[in-house]
């Protein structure tokens, strides 16, 4: 089924590609925030201190990606503030498209991650690992084939 054209001049398209986009981030963002102030506050609980070294370390890694998620979803705007008004709408498009894939990307590792910690701290290293990559491919399936093959169709 060939994709019918718009009647839209490039500006017009480009408008309408960046607010689909903040769509798509507004969705996105709002999760893997919560991931991560919820990551933040493990510390704080009491059963935190039974966590091994592998377990502490495997923990700092998946805030500090946590974080990195939120700021690679933050950049848009920061690059939309930057050049707002200065007619590069198409190109911060592009910039906002491949950070938003850059972000999917990060989510699948960050929720295998957060899985794997989960599996590793309530019943042990070689289910969490089974599981970890379990949840990676599930994800690699929904974040990157399914839409490979919608485009296609």
């Amino acid at each position: 089924m060939a994709a019918r054209a718009r009647d839209e001049t490039p500006q017009e398209r480009a408008d309408r590609n960046w607010n689909e986009l903040l769509q798509e981030l507004r969705v996105s963002q709002t999760g893997v925030q919560l991931l991560a102030g919820f990551l933040a506050t493990l510390p704080f609980q009491s059963r935190f201190e039974a966590l091994d070294a592998f377990q502490r370390g495997w923990y700092v890694g998946l805030l500090a990606l946590a974080l990195g998620t939120v700021a690679v979803m933050l950049a848009p705007v920061a690059i939309h503030r930057r050049v707002f008004q200065e007619d590069s709408k198409p190109e911060l498009v592009r910039a906002g498209h491949r950070l938003t894939v850059l972000a999917l990307v990060l989510i699948a590792v960050l929720l295998g991650g957060i899985l794997f910690l989960v599996v590793d701290v309530v019943y042990d290293r070689t289910w969490a690992a089974a599981m970890g990559v379990a949840a990676v491919l599930v994800l690699v399936v929904l974040l990157v084939l399914v839409p490979r093959q919608v485009a296609r169709s």
